[in-house]
């Protein structure tokens, strides 16, 4: 097939664009590089730098390169940033998606695949969290992850887009090469900020609460290998069906905490890694982890990287050799 991925040059996108090629699709990059790096997209993929919001660029792009899906993941995905700049993040998140969904819609382009966010949720009433729960998003990021589903469900009732929204839990780790990786600045990821004071770049962890109602009193999340979820797009993408709207928790279905995640990362560096213990940050779950039982039975999808360790290692191959990011 031949594919526009918007957001390829991101940490999620950069994987699934090297997984789609390796599959032997024919592949078109488009990312303004405002948090994408241009060194984290394969070779053998095509790059257009651009703007979702430059709806004449990217008819152009549609134009020639007559795709037969689309990929997105040209999100803004800081949640407390979305707290204080709402409309940033509508205007980035739907506005620009809705440009998106147009310009399929012209160009005949029916096969959509979203990164969506166990945000959609919110508190959950229960866990694990399928995907019939309650969707209560308890900021705008999460609500703009949420507006955009619906549009692809009247989307496919309209005029026939298959679309397939996969909900991430906590993305993680790196390409087993250590040749792709996670680099945001600012950084807001456990696991990247729990290296970078291995690294000696930071100081301490900070421990957001550590009276929650789990075993050792901090947050657990699930934990989803970065290649797991590359995998996860693969299978979407095939079974993506026009006329159909799906979405799918993409997780391991196992809860992590914060405390293990810095025991780990403690064995895997051989650093003392100090943490400093705050206040609880409002709005955080004590406890988020997945039921992915429907794409296991749905698209055959079962991650391989299940060993906390292992999903450490391959961050901490990443981050070691790259201590500045993809600017080393």
């Amino acid at each position: 097939m031949k594919i526009f991925v918007a957001g390829g040059a991101g940490y999620v996108g950069s994987h699934c664009v090297r997984r789609l090629v390796a599959a032997g699709h024919e592949v078109t990059v488009y990312d303004n590089l405002s948090a994408g790096h241009r060194p984290a997209i394969d070779p053998k993929a095509r790059f257009v730098e651009g703007d979702l919001a430059d709806t004449a660029k990217l008819a152009d792009v549609f134009q020639a390169g007559r795709f037969d899906a689309a990929m997105h993941f040209a999100a803004l995905l800081n949640v407390g940033e979305s707290v204080l700049e709402p409309l940033k993040y509508w205007q980035n998140n739907v506005a620009h998606t809705l440009n998106l969904l147009h310009c399929m819609q012209r160009h005949g382009v029916r096969r959509f695949i979203f990164s969506s966010s166990c945000a959609v949720y919110g508190v959950p009433e229960d866990v694990p969290i399928r995907e019939d729960q309650p969707k209560n998003p308890i900021n705008p990021y999460g609500n703009t992850k949420l507006a955009v589903e619906w549009m692809l469900e009247h989307s496919a009732a309209a005029w026939g887009l298959g679309a397939v929204a996969l909900r991430y839990f906590n993305a993680a780790g790196a390409a087993s090469d250590g040749t792709l990786g996670e680099d945001h600045d600012p950084e807001i990821h456990l696991i990247p900020i729990v290296l970078q004071v291995a690294l000696g770049q930071r100081e301490s962890v900070p421990i957001f609460g550590t009276d929650y109602p789990t075993p050792d009193g901090t947050c657990i999340r699930d934990y989803i290998h970065v290649d797991d979820l590359a995998e996860a797009h693969l299978l979407a993408l095939e079974s993506c069906t026009p006329g159909r709207a799906e979405a799918y928790n993409v997780g391991t279905g196992r809860g992590t905490s914060v405390l293990e995640i810095i025991a780990a990362a403690r064995e895997v560096t051989g650093h003392a890694i100090p943490t400093l213990a705050v206040e609880r940050r409002p709005g955080d779950p004590p406890m988020l982890f997945a039921d992915a039982g429907r794409i296991r039975h749905a698209l055959g999808w079962l991650p391989r990287h299940l060993e906390l360790r292992e999903i450490v290692a391959s961050a901490w191959r990443w981050h070691s050799s790259h201590p500045g990011g993809y600017g080393t």
